[in-house]
């Protein structure tokens, strides 16, 4: 197996988190090609989600950090992906989320990501901010930020100003948002 070396590798009680590797690569086409993907600009074609699934390699490449592919440990099967993410042209540093299988909701396997990803942001990378940009119909995923404590932020800028967009920013693990 080719993976991007070196990238750390998170574990928490249930879950293996790394960067994406090959493997990922069908799990990731068939989610974009899904309606599951469309909060993240979905369904997609396999051309565009190739370039996306680039884009998540491309961060690691060039930032130096990406979003963690997860699995549950001893299971080598992709669940989703979470972790920082910055594209160029966003304002803010973000913590996103995506679960690929319809059967891996429920468990609370998103909430276990999001927290060792973002304890690695904050720890780690040395973040003192994140945010998540979310589609004001995503009921899911805003029930997920407001787990993790993350508030609404309406003076926080938004990445594309003519796309609607709720900004929740997080807490430093053991702070205030």
């Amino acid at each position: 197996m080719i993976a991007l070396a070196p990238t750390p590798v998170l574990h928490s009680a249930r879950l293996t988190l790394r960067a994406p590797v090959a493997a990922d690569w069908p799990h990731w086409r068939d989610f974009a090609a899904s309606d599951r993907a469309r909060f993240v600009g979905g369904p997609l074609h396999e051309d565009k989600s190739w370039r996306a699934f680039c884009h998540v390699i491309g961060m690691w490449v060039l930032r130096g950090y990406g979003t963690f592919v997860f699995h549950e440990t001893g299971s080598d099967t992709p669940l989703g992906m979470c972790g920082p993410w910055h594209p160029v042209d966003w304002p803010e540093t973000e913590l996103g989320w995506t679960l690929w299988h319809p059967e891996a909701e429920g468990k609370g396997l998103a909430f276990e990501a999001a927290t060792a990803t973002r304890d690695h942001a904050f720890r780690d990378l040395g973040w003192t901010t994140a945010v998540s940009y979310i589609d004001p119909a995503n009921a899911r995923s805003i029930a997920l930020a407001e787990r993790l404590g993350a508030r609404l932020d309406p003076a926080a800028l938004q990445p594309d100003p003519g796309k609607p967009c709720l900004v929740y920013r997080h807490p430093a693990p053991g702070g205030q948002a």
